[in-house]
């Protein structure tokens, strides 16, 4: 869908990488412009697979990788040779440090007034902590979302996947879509500053809204939810499910389900805002009940009854699962050096023409590539460089050729 695009990828790690391999899912060409040593993801391991992290492998699907070294004049010259020819440049250095390279935004806006140009920063580009890096683990720290993560009793708990660098990847990605639409509507290009920091306040949802109306702090509630109850993890003999009771009418299925239909007459649970003021009482009550029953028979009987309720499944069965299955959640993917790499199938492909019942899905996937993989085809096909030329280039250290 957007194979007429090209895209320079001066970003690293996961949330600038994340929206390109988005991009790149789409259809566009994708040019990774990497240090002499790499994106720093290649090293995060294990896993490894042949010499690749599994990190790195997991944001950097079918991306073309130069290697160059920005700090040489005549490799900075090629990447500003690359962004005047660019779409869309999308980049996450600190604050400033393009600048000594000719990459900022205002230098190839001057020589390319059409591109959109994408920062991703901590902070973003203006306010007293602009200069400061941001990391998505410290930026849970920093927006509020640790302290409110974690058992009641317990410490703060960062989430065990970065989302705030995945979501802000998202973010980016629809940013990137909406300004490729104004330049096709309007005929000028854009900037977006897009700030980590930013993306978790407004991702918070409903926990910043509501602290904006109460000026109180989120409390620590383990698997459960700050508006409703019941609607947390609750064990079983044999497992756990998590019940996601959203209206009365569910509520009282799930008592008759439990066997004790007269809970839900009670005053005390009868309304969810009642049952929200009486959470601990209701939780332990209906956690006695369902640790009687085994998980499966619980699932069944609630599934029956029409009450929500799923199994908690670890990812690897959650891969296994028959729905993921049936969706494609899996994929395979050529790699150089691999013969068959297993990829997590983009959820973008479920996109259908007009009276098709064929998904989107690229016909040849390729896994993310190695460290310069692409550098000779790139200069020579893009940039006009001949082979001696390139060579002299990679004798010098300018560039990494893994061709």
């Amino acid at each position: 869908m957007l194979s007429d695009l090209l895209v320079l990828d001066l970003s690293r790690v996961l949330a600038g990488p994340y929206c390109t391999q988005m991009l790149a899912d789409l259809g566009a060409r994708v040019i990774k412009v990497e240090s002499p040593e790499g994106d720093d993801t290649r090293r995060w391991g294990p896993p490894y697979v042949e010499g690749e992290s599994g990190y790195y492998l997991s944001v950097n699907r079918g991306k073309e990788s130069l290697a160059v070294n920005l700090k040489d004049q005549r490799g900075a010259s090629l990447v500003r040779d690359l962004a005047r020819r660019a779409d869309v440049v999308v980049e996450n250095f600190k604050l400033g440090d393009l600048e000594r390279y000719g990459l900022d935004y205002q230098s190839v806006a001057a020589a390319n007034p059409g591109v959109v140009y994408l920062s991703i920063t901590g902070f973003g580009q203006t306010g007293p902590r602009a200069a400061q890096p941001g990391y998505d683990g410290a930026m849970q720290a920093q927006s509020g979302l640790l302290a409110m993560t974690g058992e009641p009793d317990g410490n703060p708990v960062k989430t065990p996947v970065a989302f705030i660098d995945v979501l802000t990847g998202l973010h980016a990605g629809v940013a990137v879509l909406a300004a490729l639409r104004k330049r096709e509507r309007d005929g000028v290009g854009s900037r977006i500053d897009l700030s980590l920091f930013a993306v978790a306040l407004a991702s918070m949802g409903k926990q910043t809204q509501n602290a904006l109306l109460t000026g109180e702090a989120p409390s620590r509630l383990g698997s459960a939810h700050p508006n409703i109850v019941p609607y947390q993890a609750f064990p079983t003999a044999d497992g756990s499910v998590v019940l996601a009771v959203g209206n009365d009418g569910q509520f009282r299925r799930l008592c008759e389900v439990l066997g004790v239909a007269e809970l839900a007459e009670d005053e005390r649970y009868v309304t969810n805002s009642a049952r929200v003021a009486n959470r601990e009482e209701l939780v332990q009550t209906l956690s006695q009940l369902t640790a009687a029953r085994s998980r499966d028979e619980l699932l069944e009987a609630c599934t029956a009854a029409g009450v929500p309720a799923t199994p908690v499944l670890t990812l690897p069965e959650a891969l296994a699962d028959p729905q993921a299955r049936a969706r494609g959640a899996v994929v395979t993917g050529n790699h150089p050096t691999i013969p068959e790499v297993p990829l997590v199938a983009s959820p973008l492909w479920h996109v259908y023409a007009a009276g098709s019942e064929a998904r989107n899905v690229p016909a040849r996937i390729e896994a993310a590539p190695l460290l310069g993989q692409h550098s000779r085809s790139v200069l020579g096909a893009d940039l006009g460089l001949g082979d001696d030329e390139i060579d002299r280039l990679v004798a010098d250290g300018v560039v990494i050729d893994r061709s």
